[in-house]
């Protein structure tokens, strides 16, 4: 089946449409997503172009949702049914019975929400929203197009209208001032640079707007592969970058504005979004949260660390851990992070049917699981670990020592314990 493939989807060339249209009886328009502006674009170059092709679409594949290969299967299924039976797949020869069968593994993989990336800085800033809206009930809330997109999945449910790249704060233009609390809205670095700060943060301070506006700073266009914006804080020999986004917001007017350069902080970022919501200042509200993106941050870090442990150089990495014995197993940290490194266990304890939260080796020590227990006042079973390669001799000393000490503990504690042995009968 010939395919034209459009590399650029506007315009569409006319001559080249008309030429592929030629000598066909049907064409099928894969085009993902609604309204199929494409097929309409093509209808109509078909339509004046006098093609008798018969154009299909929608009609054989769905409006909305993704288009997964057996999606696929239906829709060239149904084409080839209108118009080319006899390639129908009941009519081609069966399929290779060895071919290895692709294994079901919905009961043995548990099934996750996607959404942000281990140690993603964009995480903790809608954990402290979550607390939030604890105390002050449901907001008006946007999103925008990016990665802090995901908040709107569990387990943050956080938003999920979404007009346009940077037009957060536009779209709740609609909502200022129509309610008895502020509506708020989340934007990226990225669609802050494009589009936000003409459309988004102009709108605000033009209309006297009393409304609040994350900008989530990950020092990247994070969402399209980490490319350099305005903002970056990496020197680029061949663009400007440093340009710091609290200033642009000044410039455009803005007076109550609010730069965060950690968001890991937890209760400092709950205690800004909560002063910017209840604040008895008037007009255009904005809090720049800024926070490496991570991804980047490890492509730039684990390299350099592997380098330096090769060479021999003391290198220190963070972990963290649950502490079994604290853990109460109810979970809620799990509910207010979301992160893919924190899971739960089964314990072998006869006592404790229910599991305890647990962090796998995926964890990158960014620390948001203990600063969301402890901006939440949940129980304070995290502990962090510092891992340290080529350690110098003080505290290789200090490691003997202390295991030393450990072990007599131990076996003091198991000398007076009560234990019965088995008889065998």
């Amino acid at each position: 089946m010939p395919i034209y493939c459009l590399n650029v989807t506007y315009p569409l060339v006319r001559d080249e449409v008309l030429a592929f249209a030629g000598g066909k009886d049907g064409l099928l328009v894969v085009e993902e997503g609604q309204p199929e502006f494409i097929e309409q674009g093509l209808s109509t170059l078909l339509t004046r172009g006098g093609a008798t092709a018969r154009l299909h679409g929608k009609d054989m594949l769905p409006m909305a949702g993704e288009y997964t290969g057996q999606v696929m299967i239906d829709g060239i299924a149904a084409l080839l049914k209108e118009h080319a039976p006899e390639l129908r797949p009941g009519q081609l020869p069966a399929p290779n019975q060895d071919a290895p069968q692709i294994p079901d593994l919905s009961s043995t993989v548990p099934a996750r929400p996607p959404g942000f990336c281990t140690g993603c800085p964009e995480r903790p800033i809608f954990a402290a929203m979550k607390l939030v809206e604890q105390e002050l009930g449901k907001h008006q809330i946007t999103n925008d197009i990016g990665c802090h997109l995901f908040a709107c999945l569990p387990p943050f449910e956080i938003g999920g209208a979404t007009m346009g790249y940077g037009r957060g704060p536009a779209a709740n233009a609609a909502f200022d001032g129509g309610g008895a609390k502020r509506a708020i809205s989340f934007l990226g670095d990225g669609g802050f640079w494009h589009n936000g700060l003409a459309s988004s943060i102009g709108n605000m301070v033009f209309n006297k707007s009393d409304s609040v506006a994350v900008v989530v700073d990950n020092y990247y266009s994070a969402a399209t592969g980490g490319q350099d914006v305005l903002s970056s804080r990496a020197e680029n020999a061949t663009k400007s970058t440093n340009n710091p986004i609290a200033k642009a917001v000044k410039g455009a007017g803005v007076k109550w504005v609010r730069q965060i350069d950690h968001t890991y902080d937890v209760g400092k970022m709950r205690d800004t979004l909560r002063e910017a919501l209840t604040t008895d200042v008037e007009g255009p509200k904005v809090i720049v949260a800024s926070s490496e993106c991570m991804l980047n941050r490890q492509r730039r870090e684990k390299p350099q660390r592997s380098t330096a442990i090769r060479e021999g150089i003391r290198v220190e990495i963070p972990r963290f851990g649950v502490d079994e014995d604290i853990c109460t197993g109810d979970h809620a940290c799990i509910r207010l992070s979301g992160c893919p490194s924190l899971s739960v266990k089964h314990l072998d304890d006869p006592l404790r049917d229910d599991p305890v939260a647990a962090i796998d080796q995926s964890c990158v020590g960014c620390g948001n699981c203990g600063e969301v227990a402890d901006a939440a006042v949940l129980c304070p079973s995290f502990y962090r670990a510092d891992v340290v390669h080529n350690p110098g001799p003080l505290e290789r000393w200090r490691h003997r020592a202390a295991a030393a000490v450990i072990r007599w503990l131990q076996h003091r504690r198991a000398a007076r314990q009560i234990s019965f042995a088995e008889t065998g009968q």
